[in-house]
């Protein structure tokens, strides 16, 4: 690619984070004031030498004007800090990034919003972040508060927003004005499945304009239906760079190779911390395999630091190329107390899973899939399973691809099996 075709230029980008070193202080005042606050701490003794962290090193890479690129990766694999870097938001400590035109970014929830001002307020504000002046933001106001749908709520200070509401409405706000370079995190996780459509169709049509979207997830599916390539990030290097299938195929066998019995390593970011699904297991199948047409049964175990209520449980289906067949959200619910662990069985009725290799992502939170869902904890991996043929006669195999590569699953059945 040549330096005068891309959006972002990367070359030998690293940060580099320390663990355990003490901040120098600049000026006998902040020494004082670092004493008062915190006085315990001038007596600690340091028990060795900070801890050098590579959280990204050796990234080099060239993105094309209107391309949608993904990046996936476990926890700690280095993505959130490559977009950081990319945003500006940080600093790197080796290597350079040129970024050619204006970068709107989504790295959390309601990142870049003041808590005290409305709704109004924060889209006018970010527009002036973003070097737009008050008319050209004006100009685009109806449509950022049509697409976050928060018209009741649009003077109301942001504070009182539920991260439904924060998230649609800082997503729509970075789409909406005219960033040349979009920056999208795993936040998409907040919203509800009809708006993550939405937003799916607002990335596709930034890219067609000729401007660039870097988008992080753990989501497969939505990886590959959306993303011409993809970037593998493994222990905060570039693992492979390429088509959007050919990577995700491999992260996938990546996974599957490493992960322990039960439930993968791949747990989204921010989420387990109350609770947690500790345990997947595919039951009535010992060697994993399902013959065509027969229901799906597993047994999962929830544990949780705190009292919960009305819980349910949300799966979706992976294929090996991380395509998402398939999804549903209990009807039944479950309380959880807290430091015991709880026994589920889940029976997903057949739909008509065409022969092949199959992964699950699991889901416990409050909500229904085509509602709002806050979950609590979500996994991805494990267990795998095979659809093999039926011996009597040829195998019928129903079009289950819906809009964004998934159909909603119903007649699933929830039981609580021990406590």
């Amino acid at each position: 690619m040549s330096s005068d075709r891309h959006a972002i230029r990367a070359q030998g980008l690293g940060k580099r984070y320390e663990i355990g070193r003490r901040l120098e202080h600049r000026t006998a005042g902040d020494a004082l004031t670092a004493l008062l606050r915190h006085p315990l701490k001038a007596f600690a003794v340091r028990s060795g030498p900070p801890t050098t962290i590579w959280a990204l090193k050796d990234a080099s890479f060239a993105v094309a004007p209107g391309e949608i690129v993904g990046v996936i990766g476990r926890n700690g694999a280095g993505k959130s800090t490559l977009l950081k870097i990319l945003a500006r938001i940080t600093e790197p400590t080796e290597g350079t990034a040129e970024i050619r035109g204006r970068i709107g970014s989504l790295l959390e929830v309601g990142s870049g919003f003041h808590q005290e001002l409305t709704g109004r307020d924060n889209i006018y504000l970010n527009g002036a972040v973003l070097g737009m002046s008050r008319s050209e933001t004006r100009s685009k106001f109806e449509r950022i508060v049509d697409f976050a749908e928060v018209a009741d709520f649009i003077d109301t200070p942001v504070k009182h927003y539920s991260s439904g509401m924060y998230m649609r409405l800082a997503f729509a706000v970075a789409a909406h004005l005219d960033p040349e370079i979009l920056l999208v995190d795993e936040v998409l996780a907040v919203g509800d499945v009809a708006f993550q459509e939405k937003c799916l169709a607002r990335m596709k049509e930034v890219s067609q304009s000729n401007r660039t979207v870097f988008f992080v997830s753990h989501s497969l599916g939505m990886i590959s239906s959306l993303c011409q390539s993809v970037m593998y990030l493994e222990h905060g290097r570039i693992k492979r760079f390429g088509p959007a299938a050919e990577v995700v195929a491999e992260y996938y066998a990546d996974v599957h190779t490493a992960a322990d019995a039960g439930v993968a390593d791949v747990r989204l970011r921010g989420f387990g911390e109350e609770c947690r699904i500790t345990s997947v297991a595919l039951l009535e199948s010992p060697d994993s395999t399902l013959p065509f047409g027969r229901p799906i049964a597993l047994r999962i175990v929830v544990e949780s630091t705190r009292a919960f209520r009305d819980l349910t449980v949300g799966t979706s289906v992976f294929s090996t190329e991380g395509s998402c067949v398939g999804s549903l959200v209990t009807r039944e619910s479950f309380a959880l107390s807290p430091d015991r662990a709880l026994s589920l069985r889940l029976d997903i009725p057949p739909f008509n899973l065409a022969p092949g290799s199959y992964y699950l992502g699991l889901s416990v939170g409050r909500g229904g899939l085509q509602s709002e869902r806050t979950d609590l904890d979500i996994v991805i991996g494990k267990p795998t399973f095979r659809v093999v043929p039926v011996a009597q006669g040829p195998v019928v195999v129903a079009n289950w691809h819906a809009k964004w590569g998934h159909v909603v699953i119903p007649g699933a059945r929830l039981m609580v099996e021990a406590d």
